[in-house]
């Protein structure tokens, strides 16, 4: 990995984002990209004195994480909206990872789509990762989500080639269906017969996912198979928990056609409620087409 970015507001929420960069530049000789955007869409008095401030507060901060964390960085404002202003940065620097602080976390949940961050993760190229938790070091632990489907497996071949992991136990994670379960036949069934149902169904799950695992330069330490009783992205969080995961990994849908309007269900609710660090890794060109 060679440049991260971050988009700072210089609120805490981005302070989180940046020191979270910080550790991973260092971890892996990456240069750090500080990018903030000026709403332009003011006076321009406002705009031009906005744009001085940002200005000595990126060189400050620029300069503080040279000389204390040794860490190479450009800065960059950028006058437009927003998300129209990092998705310009980014599409201008093409940064290998794209670093975000978590969002405001509302009474409405319902609040958070729209926002800068998950129009950002909708339409960047790059993977995006949402820095949620305090930045306390590297990820001890890191839990990968994976459907078993193609444009899961190039999101985990990204994400090794990022590097992101360090010495991180890895743990691999899929959520399966019980079919019989959700079925009439489920109501028939006491509840000795369906624990033996969804044992075999987890059996079946768990060696689905280690031989999707087979044709990866990655190994992960444990294989989990999550029956999909509450919600898929509810089982991922829940799996995240209970693994101690300082960082879950999940693939976003395709980015073509009406896909691009529509982040992945399961990645979204993922996004919405994780208390973790999430990193969303979209398709590769090959695997968008196919979203």
């Amino acid at each position: 990995m060679k440049t991260i970015m971050v988009a700072t507001d210089f609120s805490e929420r981005s302070d989180r984002a940046l020191r979270r960069a910080t550790l991973l530049a260092r971890q892996t000789g990456a240069s750090l990209s500080l990018v903030h955007v000026v709403d332009d869409d003011q006076p321009q008095r406002i705009v031009d004195a906005e744009r001085e401030v940002a200005l000595r507060l990126l060189y400050e901060q620029s300069a503080t994480l040279r000389r204390i964390d040794g860490v190479a960085c450009e800065t960059r404002v950028v006058l437009a909206s927003p998300f129209a202003g990092i998705a310009q940065a980014s599409d201008d620097e093409t940064p290998d990872l794209l670093v975000l602080g978590p969002h405001r976390r509302q009474v409405l949940r319902d609040a958070f789509v729209g926002t800068t961050a998950e129009r950002a993760i909708r339409f960047v190229a790059c993977p995006v990762l949402m820095a949620n938790a305090p930045p306390v070091g590297p990820y001890r632990n890191v839990l990968l989500a994976t459907d078993l489907s193609d444009a899961s497996r190039a999101a985990i071949e990204t994400f090794r080639a990022l590097s992101l992991h360090g010495h991180a136990r890895l743990s691999a994670l899929h959520v399966f269906d019980a079919p019989a379960i959700g079925l009439a036949m489920g109501h028939s069934l006491n509840k000795e017969d369906k624990e033996h149902y969804l044992e075999r169904e987890r059996s079946e799950a768990t060696g689905k996912l280690a031989a999707f695992f087979d044709g990866l330069d990655i190994a992960p330490a444990e294989y989990l198979a999550r029956h999909d009783a509450s919600g898929t992205a509810d089982e991922i969080l829940a799996a995240a928990r209970q693994d101690e995961a300082g960082l879950v990994v999940v693939g976003t849908r395709g980015r073509g056609g009406l896909a691009k309007f529509l982040l992945g269900s399961v990645a979204e609710e993922v996004l919405r409620n994780a208390t973790m660090d999430v990193l969303a890794i979209p398709p590769g060109p090959a695997t968008a087409d196919a979203g």
